[in-house]
Order: structure tokens, then sequence, then C-alpha cells
């Protein structure tokens, strides 16, 4: 069947989830050399927090996690500066886009394909990250996981893209940049690319996309 929808994950795949740190090193001396792993290490908590309470069945909304993965980050660095960790905050309610996200979400609307957000983001933290990056014209919907509950890569959060949009998954394309969510979305039946900016291995895990990427620039040739 064709392809009549096209989904993104947000933080990571649409949004640069480094910027917040490495906006704040240009003004900031003490980030200067440790931003990039102050970074990686606060993507990589708020993750694994959004794993291991799914697991424990103790839900608390994505921008708690991402408090909680800033807070171990920073203490990781000997960072205990409550101003630092509220200015990294504000800067990651308003992510930019990675360059490439405005003409491909338009290419794929000159397509005739629709085009939307499925994300472990609040609702809040949603609107405005698509509001500072300046795509909500180029978006049919954004789709939160926190009416839910539950976090990705559980079947039911994907299962929100067809209530929530009324397509099919053999009719819809799944991006995302997180190897594990594309598992997920392949397990579900999408057809998944992954965006491997990084170029790190592809998951030991049963369910594989259907391409690799490097970045979004391709996404309308594959749907």
């Amino acid at each position: 069947m064709s392809i009549q929808l096209c989904v993104f994950d947000a933080y990571g795949t649409l949004f640069d989830v480094d910027a917040a740190a490495r906006e704040l090193a240009l003004e900031e001396p003490r980030l200067t050399e440790i931003w990039p792993r102050l970074a990686a290490d606060w993507r990589r908590k708020q993750l694994e927090y959004s794993w291991l309470r799914e697991v424990m069945g103790d839900y608390v909304d994505f921008w708690q996690l991402t408090r909680d993965g800033l807070d171990w980050a920073m203490e990781a660095q000997g960072l205990n500066d409550p101003d630092l960790a509220a200015r990294l905050m504000a800067l990651y309610r308003e992510l930019p886009a990675y360059p490439e996200v405005p003409e491909m979400l338009d290419a794929l609307h000159h397509r005739g394909i629709g085009r939307a957000i499925l994300s472990n983001g609040a609702p809040e933290m949603l609107d405005a990250a698509v509001h500072a990056a300046g795509v909500g014209h180029l978006l049919d919907d954004v789709i939160s996981i926190h009416g839910l509950g539950h976090y990705k890569p559980r079947g039911a959060v994907y299962e929100l893209i067809a209530q929530k949009m009324g397509v099919a998954p053999e009719e819809t394309c799944f991006v995302s940049s997180n190897g594990w969510d594309a598992a997920g979305a392949a397990k579900a039946g999408f057809r998944v690319l992954w965006v491997n900016r990084a170029g790190v291995p592809v998951d030991r895990l049963p369910y594989k996309p259907a391409a690799t990427l490097k970045d979004l620039r391709a996404v309308p040739d594959w749907v």
C-alpha cells in the first residue's frame, strides 16, 4: 500500500537535543569543555528514566524526566547550581529543529503526505518546541503519549497514530533517530526509517528499519 502519512519522533529526530548545552556553553565558561558530556549524559538519563519508570509502572511526565536527567548529568560533572539548571531547562523547552527539517516537511506536504509527531514529550513541551522551531504550519498533528501514561516503545503508544490520524500502520512511515524507537515502530507494523546521525551500530533487536538515513533530507524519497 502507498504511504499516506509520515510520523516523526520529536527529540533527537526533529529537534536538536544537544542545542541547550551547546548554546549555553557559548556564554557560560564552566560548560566550555564539558558541554558534550553533559548533553550526552542528560539525554541518556532522560531516556533511561522513561524506560525504568515504564517497567516500574511509575509514570511522571517527560518534563520531569528531563529535569531528573539534567540533575544527574550536572552532579556527574560536579555542578550544583539551580540557576544554571533553570537556564538549561529553559533552553531545552525551545530547542531548534535540525537545519533540514523545514524543507523536508515542506516537500512531504507538496507530495500530499500527512505529517505528524508522536513523542514522549509532554504537550506543553511539544507545543513550545514546535513553536520555537517554526514548523507548526508544516504539521497536521502533534501526538503526545501523556494522556496514555505510558512511554515508548510500549505497543499501545504506536497505536495512538491510527487512533488520532485514522491511517493504518501499513500506510504510515515512521521516522526516528532512536534505534529502540525504530524497533518498536517496526514491531507495530510501520515502514520505519532510522535516522542514524551518530553512525552507531543497529540495535540487536528482532525488528529492523526499512532503511537507515544519515539525516532527514532523504525522507521524501522513501515515501
